[in-house]
């Protein structure tokens, strides 16, 4: 069964701010919106997450959810451009009810550079899911370019503070009076994203070589998708904040930074998969979180363990790794539990298997069966494995067919009903976990009268 990243309200409603509370613990960078304001005259705000230093940590603060900066609504301002609001596919691997649907937004470009920003999107994915586990599961995405014509090219902010600029999202630089921290108009974005076939984040590529950017998370309850990460178009280091951001989304992960001054985590054991108040020794015993990494060396450097300090705290909490890319932006790796926990992400968003074949219709054992498979890592001795099976025994002869007809497999001729299943599992070595393993299954059935 497909299911999609969706927040509850409650967890929509935590609310991350400059101090954050006692329990915070899946890191999620939004929080439901405050009003502040006299009267009717209100301002929404919403928390999100930057990073001040290109190669350094994280923080946060809370920032309105509209723009000064935004264009007037397009009865009013006479636009012409025809590709306003046109989407055109970057990457369609799958129907969207099997795949992770990511949204690209330009900001900041005029008509006469959509073409600008369409490379611009491909660049940026590109560099994305040239990042691990994102490059192997590429397959598992969708990715939509809907471009959005500005009527200024650039962004408020850039290179200095006095610059303005009118842009269909309204994004600039200096947002809370903060440098790198690039905002946009929350509304002016899911008007936009709305027009993708699916989405499940969104990126907002802003027109501009200045290092930037933000990320906002856990926005399901107001705006239908889980997250927003804002980045500059021309800067390469920028790239890191999207891949970070997206993470928080996808695999649930906390942050490992902390801030000084927080001392003792305060709370039960976090249900973020990267973060946790046990030390190596009491993990290794109770076989839970990292357990099943512990003393494996990481593409992050050194060895999985517990390092202490992480989701805000500096005591009493512990992270796997010294440093990754959910540390600090000076490096861009996944440490290993949270390259496991984003593919665990992937897979509840997504499937690897689809039928080609109506599965809720009952077939003939003549018919052909047909399903098609997602591109998926090729890291393992034994591959994605594709089996199907008849009254749930194997019919060993069609191992890694994606097309069958049940007569074939065995299914014999009669009145009786019979059940014929499609099932791939992911053999991945970046999966340890059984749960996440049992995640990484999905199957389909049909009925054959015989």
């Amino acid at each position: 069964m497909h299911i999609r990243i969706r927040r509850s309200a409650a967890a929509t409603a935590l609310a991350l701010s400059v101090i954050l509370p006692a329990t915070s613990t899946v890191a999620v960078a939004a929080e439901a919106p405050t009003a502040t304001g006299t009267g009717t005259e209100t301002t929404s705000r919403v928390g999100v997450e930057y990073f001040p230093d290109p190669a350094g940590e994280g923080a946060r603060t809370r920032v309105p959810a509209d723009s000064p900066h935004t264009q007037p609504p397009t009865n009013a301002r006479k636009r012409t451009a025809a590709q306003d609001g046109e989407v055109v596919p970057i990457a369609e691997t799958g129907p969207t009810g099997d795949r992770l649907d990511v949204t690209i937004i330009g900001d900041g470009y005029t008509a006469a550079q959509q073409e600008d920003f369409l490379q611009d999107a491909r660049a940026k994915w590109d560099a994305v899911t040239d990042i691990e586990p994102y490059k192997s599961y590429e397959g598992l995405f969708n990715v939509w370019a809907v471009q959005a014509v500005s009527q200024d090219s650039g962004v408020t902010g850039d290179p200095t503070q006095d610059v303005t600029r009118n842009t269909a999202l309204g994004s600039y630089f200096w947002c809370d009076e903060i440098e790198r921290l690039i905002c946009v108009d929350l509304d002016k974005t899911k008007s936009y994203a709305d027009k993708a076939p699916a989405t499940d984040l969104v990126i907002v590529v802003s027109n501009s070589t200045k290092y930037g950017g933000a990320g906002y998370s856990g926005l399901a309850g107001d705006y239908g998708y889980d997250g927003v990460s804002t980045l500059s178009s021309d800067n390469a280091q920028s790239t890191l904040i999207a891949a970070h951001e997206m993470a928080h989304s996808i695999g649930l992960l906390a942050d490992e930074y902390q801030y000084d001054g927080y001392g003792d985590y305060p709370g039960d054991e976090p249900t973020a998969p990267n973060v946790s108040t046990l030390t190596a020794d009491r993990m290794a015993a109770q076989g839970t979180k990292w357990a099943d990494w512990l003393g494996e060396t990481d593409p992050s450097g050194g060895v999985v363990d517990t390092f202490e300090g992480g989701d805000y705290y500096e005591y009493g909490i512990y992270r796997p790794t010294a440093n990754s890319i959910m540390r600090s932006l000076n490096t861009d790796q996944f440490n290993l539990p949270g390259r496991e926990a984003m593919i665990a992400g992937f897979y509840r968003s997504a499937n690897a298997l689809t039928p080609l074949a109506d599965p809720t219709t009952r077939t003939s054992r003549f018919a052909r069966l047909s399903v098609s498979l997602a591109t998926l890592p090729a890291d393992t001795l034994a591959g994605p494995q594709l089996r199907w099976y008849v009254d749930g025994r194997e019919a060993r002869q069609a191992r890694g067919r994606t097309s069958v007809v049940p007569a074939a497999l065995g299914v014999p001729s009669g009145r009786r009903a019979h059940t014929v299943t499609a099932q791939v599992v992911d053999r991945t070595a970046a999966v340890r976990s059984t749960e996440v393993r049992d995640l990484t299954s999905n199957s389909v059935t049909w009925t054959v009268q015989g």
